[in-house]
């Protein structure tokens, strides 16, 4: 089963966790005070093929891992940085500042990347090079906006 990532799915499913509690804890939910269609439309492309990329990977676009150290690499990486989401998560729980937007935005977006570059996925890369700045930027001008 070359072409779904189980570790992918797992560590999407951790990275939601915080955001499905907010969502529910929070029925009013994030209201975007920076408008900019553009930039969100990219968001979300970038999310979307983010999240599905983790977990499927398409033949052509993906090429594995170079090793089974970097298979390993990318396994203790990506637990860390899914750990200190979660946490910042807590911790920041009811702050609403830059470190928060900003470190909430910028460890998934290192995770896409990552797990591109070390996948070997070239769609991954793009997605998570499209969805990165898009984010830090959205979640840094909602915070700067308070």
């Amino acid at each position: 089963m070359e072409w779904f990532n189980v570790f992918g799915l797992i560590f999407i499913i951790i990275i939601m966790i915080p955001n499905i509690i907010f969502a529910i804890k929070c029925k009013d939910g994030f209201q975007n005070k920076w408008n900019n269609k553009i930039v969100e439309i990219s968001e979300q492309i970038g999310r979307h093929g983010c999240f599905g990329l983790m977990i499927i990977n398409i033949p052509g676009t993906w090429f594995g891992f170079w090793s089974d150290e970097a298979f390993a690499i990318y396994l203790i990486v990506n637990i860390v940085l899914v750990v200190a989401y979660c946490i910042l998560w807590i911790v920041c729980w009811k702050k609403n500042n830059i470190f928060k937007a900003l470190s909430l935005s910028i460890i998934p977006s290192v995770i896409f990347l990552f797990s591109g570059v070390m996948s070997r996925s070239i769609l991954l890369v793009l997605s998570a090079l499209i969805f990165a700045p898009c984010h830090i930027m959205i979640s840094y001008k909602n915070a700067e906006q308070k």
